[in-house]
């Protein structure tokens, strides 16, 4: 793919981010899912006005091609993104498969402006015991079943 191509892709994700700033309440985040020269998907942050906080422009861009495409993997696409994915979205991007992520302001500007994931980064890491948010573990065995019937079915889909 030439570089007009991807300078093309990052434009439309900084269009979207724009987008994202100034209809709605949103926030300044865009990002599109490109396979064989066509965007896919393509999504704007709808955190606030969807009341959902899994609502980056990323996992909708990637929300967004999966149904334009009948698929819950994108191994053949690349995202272009206005900013570096937060973790979350670094997560649905493994998740997904893509194979290259364009992006444009680092996490670095983003926290300059109120958009700060150091504390994310700093938790994964840590043991279960060490992070801010509590977790426990309860009784599993009823659980388990679910992945002994998993382990059983001859059709299941991929996993990382």
């Amino acid at each position: 793919m030439s570089e007009k191509s991807k300078e093309y892709y990052l434009n439309r994700a900084v269009e979207l981010s724009i987008k994202g700033s100034t209809e709605g309440k949103g926030y300044p985040f865009g990002a599109v899912v490109v396979r064989n020269g066509e965007i896919v998907g393509e999504g704007h942050n709808q955190v606030y006005d969807s009341q959902d906080p899994t609502a980056h422009a990323e996992v909708v861009a990637i929300r967004n091609a999966c149904k334009n495409l009948n698929t819950f993997e994108l191994p053949d696409c690349e995202l272009y993104t206005s900013c570096e994915p937060c973790p979350m979205c670094l997560g649905a991007i493994y998740w997904a498969r893509i194979s290259r992520v364009y992006y444009a302001n680092s996490r670095h500007d983003a926290a300059a402006i109120g958009f700060d994931d150091a504390l994310i980064y700093e938790e994964i890491p840590l043991p279960i015991s060490e992070r801010k948010v509590e977790m426990i573990q309860m009784d599993k065995a009823e659980a388990m079943k679910a992945f002994e019937l998993w382990e059983k079915a001859s059709d299941r889909g991929a996993v990382l």
